[in-house]
């Protein structure tokens, strides 16, 4: 089934700077849940990228809480004009509890080093992320299992980008510890959400960024995407 024209369009622009990662989680969506989970990611690429090109922690925290303002309010309210916001106007009132993944993302701009608190933050931010997409898919039966998804994928994504010794060492330690929790496995339409965290864990094994991206990550993110785990 093709995608109406306005969806073709969102998901055009929404593609812009998705990271290669979550592209490749992506392809594994089903067409009906296709643009929310671009939404997820697009909103999460996004906060990284204010984070990544505020020269100053005050900086990113003030555009991140026009994010959370911007959340917390009715979609009707919300400036035309803007793809991601028009994606999560979708969820109709679902997209509140994104909020969580902007106080996630906020967290890291405490001062360095960053503390096992702030870690734990970001997880629990990309946890319910996770969660909420999975109630607005209609699966709110899986919202405990793509918590944890999230969660998994916050840490092991953190060990392997972070570059100061301590933080290294503390987010790795919890990245580890998260990542002996079995990885639960979830229906069709939460397959990306897997298929990301499959992909993040294989980085932290091999301890490089590229690992996610070899040949036997794509066999990894084959099977998780066809059978879900």
């Amino acid at each position: 089934m093709s995608s109406p024209p306005g969806d073709v369009e969102l998901e055009r622009n929404l593609l812009e700077g998705l990271p290669a990662v979550a592209r490749l989680a992506l392809a594994y969506a089903p067409r009906a849940s296709r643009l929310d989970t671009l939404a997820l990611f697009a909103l999460d690429a996004r906060l990284a990228n204010l984070l990544r090109h505020s020269r100053e922690p005050m900086l990113a925290q003030l555009r991140m809480s026009w994010w959370r303002e911007t959340l917390a309010r009715d979609h009707t309210e919300w400036p035309a004009g803007e793809p991601l916001l028009a994606a999560l106007a979708r969820w109709q009132g679902g997209h509140r509890g994104m909020g969580a993944l902007v106080d996630g993302w906020e967290a890291l701009t405490a001062p360095a080093p960053l503390d096992a608190a702030a870690f734990e933050a970001m997880a629990q931010g990309r946890g319910a992320a996770f969660a909420t997409l999975a109630r607005a898919l209609g699966r709110p039966h899986e919202a405990e299992a793509a918590d944890l998804l999230g969660r998994q994928w916050a840490l092991s994504d953190l060990a392997v980008r972070l570059r100061n010794p301590q933080e290294c060492e503390t987010v790795g330690g919890l990245a580890h510890e998260a990542a002996q929790l079995r990885t639960p496995r979830v229906s069709r339409a939460l397959r990306p959400l897997g298929v990301v965290t499959a992909l993040s864990l294989r980085r932290l094994e091999k301890g490089e960024e590229d690992a996610a991206l070899s040949p036997m990550a794509m066999l990894r993110a084959m099977r998780v995407g066809l059978t879900g785990r």
